[in-house]
């Protein structure tokens, strides 16, 4: 993480002049829905509690640099006000402001997410969300367990199962009522090839951005290709592996591959390094988690 973090300031020092100022935030946002106390006093689900309530009344997000909204507002830099899951913007509408309201964001919500952490940093981040006793822990992690200098560092898919059982096992130890929306790591793949003819998205990729799928963006000869063919396979596989351990916890909800499904266009991307999603993206984000979170399931 450290060497990431020097690589995002070099980064700054080197396109600062090249980019736009900081965007502002602006729009109409969904007004909240009504809720249902699901709990009794002691913080345990009553007898007639239902395995999933639809209305949670607080959330605390963790995960990486997209649920800190990186790149959203200023050049390489965390912008939590946009991000999908806890942010204010009413331009994204996050998942937060869509179940609280507006007015209840800020006191009912918040952000443990960490830019550049990977899943063996869940279990810490969930430890400090924990602390707030959220009804809804809403995830998403697992692009960094990719992004790696080469292919060979990619986080084994073993060790990421692992590190996300341990992860929920803590939750549970510390929050038995929690629920969990899980969002599928991005398709990385498709971000390369929407980015990739931008000038200065690749200026940022050459710094370092995601080395073993961004890395010689231009080249598409056999080796090449297979690199990227690798950290794809790797990032579907982490997804089955989500997918696998959220379904055995009936208080987890994964979103069946959606956000990786989502077609990610240059509108849903950063336009500083073409590969985070922008503004528009973490609305889209938003969107999906919430039509997770708020699906009547049988």
């Amino acid at each position: 993480m450290r060497k990431r973090q020097h690589r995002l300031r070099l980064a700054r020092a080197a396109v600062a002049a090249a980019v736009l100022a900081s965007t502002g935030c602006g729009a109409a946002g969904h007004t909240a829905p009504g809720r249902q106390d699901s709990r009794t006093g002691s913080g345990q689900p009553s007898a007639a509690a239902p395995a999933w309530d639809t209305s949670p009344d607080s959330v605390a997000a963790v995960g990486d640099s997209i649920t800190r909204g990186f790149d959203t507002c200023a050049v390489l830099s965390d912008c939590p006000q946009s991000s999908w899951a806890t942010g204010t913007d009413p331009a994204v509408n996050s998942l937060a402001r869509r179940l609280l309201g507006a007015s209840e964001v800020t006191r009912r919500s918040w952000n443990h997410a960490v830019t550049g952490a990977r899943m063996s940093d869940l279990k810490g981040q969930i430890v400090e969300a924990a602390v707030h006793k959220p009804q809804l822990v809403a995830v998403m992690i697992g692009a960094n367990d990719a992004c790696r200098d080469t292919v060979a560092q990619m986080t084994s898919v073993a060790d990421f199962r692992s590190q996300f059982q341990d992860a929920l096992h803590t939750l549970r130890a510390k929050l038995p009522a929690a629920q969990v929306y899980v969002a599928s790591v991005p398709n990385l793949m498709r971000l390369w090839s929407e980015g990739r003819t931008n000038p200065l998205g690749k200026q940022i990729w050459r710094l370092g951005l995601c080395p073993s799928m961004l890395g010689d963006a231009d080249a598409l000869g056999a080796a090449a290709a297979q690199r990227r063919k690798t950290v794809q396979d790797r990032v579907v596989a982490y997804n089955a592996a989500l997918k696998e351990v959220c379904a055995k916890d009936v208080r987890c909800r994964f979103d069946d591959n959606a956000v990786h499904d989502y077609p990610f266009g240059t509108a849903q991307l950063s336009r500083w390094d073409w590969f985070h999603p922008s503004r528009d993206g973490q609305a889209k984000l938003a969107e999906i988690a919430y039509r997770v979170v708020t699906a009547e399931r049988p």
